[in-house]
């Protein structure tokens, strides 16, 4: 499941994927997927194409929040949670340093 979402975000193109690992910290889910859209627009048809897939794929009907304003989308998946956001949003709520050891880099940021 996890390489199916990792594949759909990134064939959508997607920017600054994260794959954080939550086994043993978390009981909601193994792995969560961060990822930014450059539009409201994008991070909308990224959801819905990687919502599509998976259920075609896997048979699985994510639930899905957020799409209508397209500032920032969660699907759960049952075993990937996913996170795509406007950059602005996401730069605010800044969900990888909840999650990430401080000095781990991603993309070009050090948290």
């Amino acid at each position: 499941m996890l390489e199916a979402v990792l594949a759909s975000v990134d064939n959508d193109k997607a920017e600054d994927i994260v794959q954080i690992d939550l086994r043993g910290r978390s009981d909601v889910a193994d792995y969560m997927v961060i990822c930014s859209g450059r539009s409201s627009r994008q991070v909308a048809a990224i959801s819905e194409k990687l919502a599509d897939r998976l259920k075609q794929t896997f048979g699985v009907s994510a639930k899905m929040e957020g799409k209508e304003t397209g500032d920032w989308v969660l699907i759960d998946t049952g075993d990937v949670i996913v996170h795509v956001f406007r950059p602005e949003v996401r730069d605010f709520y800044q969900l990888e340093k909840m999650w990430l050891p401080a000095g781990q880099v991603v993309g070009a940021r050090t948290l």
